[in-house]
């Protein structure tokens, strides 16, 4: 963490900011990795609630980000002073056409009056912009799964398969959790006699509240993607924002209780849980781009 802090001290680039970000991240998961020592009196660092308060401390970073990424309102002075600070990338003749665009849009939303701000904009209207690079491997994977996208929306399967994969998946995760609040422990010989029914019923009634706020979570999961399932044929972006919200409870409520309980183990579906969330994001910014609704 300390070289990231001397890294932003010493150097201008938006290049360098990633190493920074690289070095930063670095330290601070050698930091967090510690919790277990932190937060127990035998320095067992194994302590159960460990993990869990690891994964709240992410849930909690990403919140705070996505809220100042999402929720955050510039001022007019805010905007120029981010048009200003892009100039260092004109300096360094890093500027290019994308960079351009964005710097001119952020003067456009101040004030037009400022002699700063029409200085500004005369300055990148008058520079040509840096030659963009060959578009890398992460650029050219976005543009072929856009035009793959689009060719399988147009499949009459393509509606069926999506209430299969995540009917699939509400199934599976819904089971897992199940199994381990009623039948982890028990082994098969008891799970197959009849008393296992007793047994269900006592656990039922003695239910804690970890375990309780597991099964109400991933309710809450389920009733959004039946939601979901229920808009697809309507509006796929309103499904795929039902099938959002419904994974996003998974990943911020059931995954919470679920590394309480099984700590590093838990990384499986939390894995899953990521590879849906990254899928249906990139399906809703295709349907947000105006892509014809079936």
């Amino acid at each position: 963490m300390l070289i990231s802090i001397m890294i932003l001290l010493f150097f201008l680039s938006k290049r360098i900011e990633w190493w920074a970000a690289l070095f930063g991240g670095i330290g601070f998961g050698t930091f967090i990795d510690e919790v277990g020592k932190f937060v127990t009196q035998d320095n067992d660092y194994f302590f159960q609630p460990a993990v869990a308060i690891m994964y709240v401390i992410f849930i909690i970073i990403y919140m705070g980000v996505h809220t100042i990424q999402t929720g955050w309102v510039y001022t007019k002075k805010e905007y120029l002073v981010n048009a200003v600070d892009s100039l260092k990338e004109l300096a360094l003749r890093d500027l290019d056409e994308e960079e351009k665009r964005k710097t001119i849009g952020y003067l456009n939303r101040s004030n037009p009056l400022d002699p700063l701000v029409i200085s500004t904009k005369n300055l990148l209207v008058n520079t040509k912009a840096a030659t963009a690079p060959r578009p890398g491997m992460y650029a050219r994977s976005i543009s072929y799964l856009n035009q793959l996208y689009l060719r399988v929306i147009e499949k009459r399967a393509f509606t069926l398969t999506v209430i299969i994969v995540f009917l699939l998946n509400l199934v599976v995760s819904t089971s897992v959790v199940i199994f381990y609040i009623f039948f982890l422990g028990l082994g098969w010989q008891r799970i197959l006699n009849l008393s296992i029914f007793s047994h269900i019923e006592n656990r039922f009634y003695n239910i804690s509240f970890v375990d309780g706020a597991e099964i109400l979570s991933s309710l809450a999961s389920g009733i959004f993607v039946f939601i979901g399932i229920y808009y697809l044929r309507k509006s796929r972006l309103k499904a795929y924002q039902m099938f959002e919200r419904s994974i996003l409870i998974s990943i911020f409520l059931t995954q919470v209780f679920i590394f309480y309980k099984e700590q590093f183990a838990a990384l499986i579906g939390l894995s899953i849980n990521i590879l849906f969330f990254v899928v249906i994001k990139f399906m809703i910014e295709r349907e947000k781009l105006g892509t014809k609704i079936v």
